[in-house]
């Protein structure tokens, strides 16, 4: 290659893989444009740096290889690569801390009980095998053959709207009570958009290769659909799942509803509401009550409508009876600010009875839960460690 040739290839790769650090290492809770942009070019390199560096290597080995590191452009895109890689260094840093921080986080909620709950001294025992191999080397690999997926049942009466996919083990055997326990999953999407096979399948997996019958439905979004049709069809999912438990061997007692972004305002709304006329026109008498409820980097403000509407915010139904919470937010969250998060379960510990579980995890943008990474590793091993101690209890309704 000519010595003042530009490596087009390699300076395009690095520019790319370099934006998309910066804008990790950038983020900082604020909304807007700014904020939209940054989550967009920098979540699934915050999760993942070691993918991100070595796809930096091969670029710059191949580069060198070819003989096409002799220009000046060239050497000053390999400079950037070597700023990249300090920055994607500082990433996988940040990560880190995040085992430690959801074990004070169960410590904080839930006292010493849930360490003899699952037989270890940190919620990591519960990490699978080979899983270091899956964040690494298949983070996208989220789905198991060991669990079965039966897809598109219908649970209500909008055609497409109203389905729901059930992930049941192909090898786990039941309790020994015989009754699986249930995990409800809302997907999120800021109410518009989103689908049932997209979202927090590192959790279904996980819960359902275990045992339990994992759901994940679909449910009516904007504009066809206003508030709270939403929280109604996640009351249907309730209901459905009510007059469904022989037949899938399930306990109606132990449902933990989850959800992420909007789907943790349904999630969080729905659980704090079993048996509210205003969600459950048609079906008032369905007991719609959860074991607890699991929200991931959710919404939690009052949404839009007149003053007089349905209040949208989980803030307006917080009480005694609540049940139990697990929250996980991002400290660099940039759509979705950490300081609602904080907002809402101080308002959980204030007013409610039950145990609440809050986890701020360092340097975690929106979305940390997509595929497989050291923090949605240690916030599945810190919601089974939850569940399994509620389930020790016999926490229910």
């Amino acid at each position: 290659m000519n010595a003042a040739a530009v490596p087009l290839g390699y300076v395009v790769t690095v520019a790319f893989i370099g934006g998309c650090t910066l804008a990790a290492l950038t983020s900082r809770p604020a909304g807007g444009p700014p904020g939209r942009i940054r989550y967009f070019l920098g979540f699934v390199i915050n999760e993942q740096p070691g993918l991100a560096t070595c796809w930096l290597a091969a670029a710059t080995f191949l580069a060198i290889s070819q003989g096409d590191l002799r220009s000046p452009a060239a050497w000053a895109a390999g400079g950037v690569a070597a700023l990249t890689v300090a920055g994607l260094v500082v990433l996988a840093v940040r990560a880190v801390p995040a085992g430690s921080v959801i074990d004070q986080a169960l410590d904080e909620g839930l006292g010493s009980y849930w360490r003899a709950a699952i037989g270890g001294q940190s919620a990591a025992v519960l990490t699978p095998r080979l899983q270091g191999v899956r964040q690494f080397a298949g983070p996208v690999l989220v789905r198991s053959l060991a669990v079965r997926r039966i897809a598109g049942i219908r649970y209500g009466e909008p055609r497409r709207a109203n389905l729901l996919d059930v992930y049941v083990s192909r090898r786990a055997r039941p309790p020994a009570a015989g009754l699986r326990p249930v995990l409800v999953h809302l997907h999120g999407g800021w109410l518009r958009t989103g689908h049932k096979n997209r979202e927090g399948l590192p959790l279904i997996y996980r819960l359902a290769s275990r045992g339990w019958v994992c759901v994940s439905p679909n449910y009516r979004l904007r504009p066809a659909a206003r508030w709270p049709d939403h929280v109604v069809d996640v009351k249907k999912v309730l209901a459905w799942l009510g007059e469904h438990a022989s037949e899938y061997g399930t306990d109606p007692r132990r449902i933990f509803l989850a959800g992420g972004s909007s789907g943790a305002q349904l999630a969080a709304v729905a659980a704090l509401t079993p048996g509210d006329p205003r969600f459950q026109p048609g079906f008032e008498e369905a007991d719609t009550s959860v074991c607890a409820a699991i929200a991931l980097y959710g919404y939690y403000g009052w949404g839009d409508g007149a003053p007089d509407a349905v209040p949208s915010s989980p803030l307006a139904y917080v009480g005694a009876d609540a049940p139990p919470f697990f929250v996980a937010h991002g400290e660099r969250d940039t759509l979705l600010p950490a300081s609602a998060a904080r907002e809402f379960a101080s308002a959980l510990r204030d007013r409610s009875r039950a145990p609440v579980v809050y986890a701020e995890l360092r340097g975690a943008q929106h979305q940390f839960d997509l595929f497989h990474s050291v923090r949605c590793t240690a916030v599945v091993n810190g919601i089974e460690a939850f569940a399994a101690c509620l389930l020790a209890r016999g926490s229910g309704h």
